[in-house]
């Protein structure tokens, strides 16, 4: 999968935004224009091995991760590094 050029800084704040378990995958396609399958094409690519496999368990059906799937829509943390 082609991955569009970002910065390093881009990619630090994706992996960082991936492993928040409230930041929704819609938010980092907000942000970055990056799709779920990309950012975990994104996820493999700039981690190792095992933290791969830890992250994807981690998110794997985890409904904090999907906007539609999620039970609440209020109180969620906004990083002041996010756009909107």
């Amino acid at each position: 999968m082609k991955l569009p050029e970002l910065s390093t800084q881009a990619i630090d704040r994706i992996v960082e935004m991936a492993w928040e378990d409230r930041t929704t995958f819609d938010a980092i396609e907000l942000q970055f224009g990056l799709k779920e399958k990309e950012v975990i094409a994104l996820m493999r690519r700039e981690m190792q091995p095992s933290s791969f496999r830890m992250w994807r368990e981690r998110v794997t059906g985890r409904n904090t991760k999907h906007l539609k799937k999620r039970d609440f829509f209020e109180g969620r943390f906004k990083s002041d590094n996010q756009k909107t």
